[in-house]
């Protein structure tokens, strides 16, 4: 139900009776003023009174809210601490007597909220419900002494009224936002049932209309709701966009840290309104909802950052099923102790990578973060003298410094046909998406043998087993040995949030289950996933690469043979300095940036190794 205006004037009666929690003093019934702001920060000694005349006299905008100003000064305690906009805002929530929330998008149900008062109120007070069920409404403010609204929302709506406070930029920001997005997608449920109300008497076909989503990609509300859904993604450091329809509403979720969240739940034929206009932007045929297709889109950050879009398309049983991959540039300028390599792994991969000819093969699972690696290692060999051409499936994200192309399997076009192509490009440098078949390997390995540096991907468990699966495809192991100049497997694991993560002893079972059967010194103490408004009550912020790096040696290269002895191989490797994932997971644990469950929850088994 949303407040009318005759709502709005029923229970107007102010407050006027002074708040005494025990703690402080504020009269009700008022916006926040700059100077008993200031006169509560030198009461409670968070900055000095010099500090407070100095300020009282500085000019300031009526439509900044005090605290908002207040952190933009940079202000500090007497120990040193900045006095940021959250610290401020903890403060301010614990002096009023109110919870402080951190508002979390992905945590609200927008459709429900939006519903109970209408925009323009809520702006007017400064408010924005967060919550709802049957008995209470939980209702963000950032000018808790603003009372009239809580009265009158109270009755219209007939519920218990629960006041948080917010940082007044979010209050300010997800009431642009929530409400935008509601009442876009409200008009074109609207406007499209008025249009096959006037066009339609037969109630079945009016049910399947609707169902078919009849709408106009280009209608504006559409382009809201799209541009909405992109720049809030980036705003969540989502890698991915998944819109997926169901029988009755269509989902659409986030992937945060290798963790789908989801977002936002909308009506059928507008769901199916945002794919076509989101295809017609990738330059996808958009009448076309029967075959899977490809396609992909720039845009720009909130902040001007230019940012790629990898999408594909898929049909299902309610239809089209469309994944936006979000690539973000700045991953190609990462180094790689950014990427989580230790320094012996980077001095050996460093070496591998230096080599003129050979193949280097990277391993690991879909969304291990290969193509960042691979990526990166490559923009850093891109010189202007190198020639560097890759052959992808499809191509992840367009580089200027490389020759990309694209496999295509409805004109011939397989990656093995493409290594065939790129060795007449005279290249110095042949990346291979990816080694799926026999063919494939073999062009790789000829590409190598005619003097060039191949880096391509491979799906094993770990390092030493991509020799094995070599030979399984059916590689002669002569040419394995004459060619493969080392392997690397990685994985990703979530970093613990720098703002919650705790100490904690470490069990020595679960230590010991980890490390087996590897002897590694047990830490005293470890971190734990804690959780905070930060981090979204994960207790994770991020994640980064660990990594298997093994060099074939002339040692190794004495039991590359058709009956491979895969564990003599390991054990080779770990005699010549190669640290298996496990263990380079313990030292991430060591050094406080993840924990023991994240790592044993990505690493093999150590049955299968």
């Amino acid at each position: 139900m949303t407040l009318s205006k005759t709502d709005k004037g029923k229970l107007g009666s102010k407050m006027n009776q002074d708040e005494t929690d025990g703690h402080n003093q504020f009269i009700a019934d008022h916006q926040l003023s700059l100077l008993e702001l200031l006169d509560n920060l030198q009461e409670d000694k968070l900055i000095s009174e010099d500090k407070v005349q100095e300020l009282r006299f500085l000019p300031r905008s009526a439509n900044i809210h005090p605290l908002v100003w207040l952190a933009d000064k940079e202000l500090k305690d007497d120990s040193q601490n900045e006095l940021t906009l959250d610290v401020l805002c903890r403060w301010f929530a614990d002096k009023v007597d109110l919870p402080y929330v951190r508002i979390d998008p992905l945590k609200i149900d927008v459709d429900s909220v939006t519903r109970l008062i209408a925009p323009a109120y809520a702006a007017r007070f400064k408010i924005l419900p967060i919550e709802v069920d049957s008995h209470e409404v939980v209702i963000a403010t950032a000018e808790p002494f603003e009372r009239e609204w809580e009265d009158e929302i109270a009755h219209v709506l007939q519920r218990n009224i629960k006041r948080v406070f917010a940082n007044p930029l979010d209050v300010e920001r997800y009431q642009h936002e929530f409400f935008n997005v509601s009442h876009s997608i409200r008009e074109v449920v609207k406007r499209n049932q008025l249009e096959l109300l006037s066009g339609i008497g037969n109630v079945e076909a009016l049910v399947e209309l609707g169902r078919a989503g009849k709408l106009d990609a280009n209608d504006s509300h559409i382009v809201t709701i799209v541009d909405w859904l992109l720049q809030y993604a980036y705003e969540q450091r989502a890698s991915d966009i998944h819109i997926e329809p169901r029988r009755e509403q269509g989902n659409i979720r986030f992937r945060i840290d290798g963790v789908l969240h989801t977002v936002y739940q909308m009506p059928l034929p507008i769901l199916v309104a945002v794919v076509s206009r989101i295809k017609a932007l990738g330059r996808m045929d958009v009448v076309e909802k029967r075959r899977p297709q490809d396609g992909r889109v720039k845009t720009k950050t909130p902040e001007g950052q230019e940012v790629e879009l990898r999408l594909s398309t898929m049909p299902t049983a309610f239809g089209e099923k469309l994944v936006m991959r979000i690539f973000d540039p700045q991953v190609l300028v990462r180094s790689l102790s950014e990427l989580g390599f230790s320094k012996s792994d980077a001095r050996n991969w460093k070496d591998m990578t230096a080599q003129t000819h050979g193949i280097i093969l990277v391993t690991g699972p879909t969304g291990s973060g290969k193509t960042t690696t691979l990526y990166s290692t490559l923009k850093a060999l891109a010189e202007p003298g190198i020639n560097l051409c890759t052959i992808e499936d499809p191509i992840e994200m367009v580089e200027p410094n490389f020759n990309q192309m694209q496999v295509n399997h409805d004109i011939g076009l397989d990656f093995a046909t493409g290594v065939r192509t790129l060795l007449r490009q005279d290249p110095d440098i042949v990346m291979v998406g990816e080694i799926r078949d026999l063919e494939t390997a073999e062009m790789a390995i000829q590409a190598s043998l005619t003097g060039h540096l191949v880096l391509a991907t491979l799906h094993t468990n770990d390092a030493p087993s991509a020799i094995t699966r070599l030979i399984d495809l059916g590689v002669a192991p002569y040419l394995i040995n004459a060619t493969v100049i080392g392997v690397m497997a990685q994985r990703l694991v979530r970093t613990l949030c720098p703002h919650c993560k705790q100490e904690e002893l470490v069990d020595t079972d679960t230590w010991e289950n980890l490390t087996q059967p590897w002897q590694v010194n047990k830490p005293e103490k470890a971190f734990t996933a804690n959780g905070c408004d930060k981090c979204r009550h994960t207790g994770y912020l991020g994640r980064i690469g660990i990594y298997e790096v093994l060099r074939v040696t002339p040692k190794i290269r004495e039991f590359i043979r058709p009956d491979a002895p895969i564990d003599t191989i390991r054990k080779i490797g770990i005699k010549e300095n190669m640290e298996p994932l496990r263990i380079s997971g313990a030292r991430k644990i060591m050094q406080g940036i993840t924990t023991v469950e994240e790592v044993m929850s990505v690493v093999p088994s150590a049955n299968s190794i």
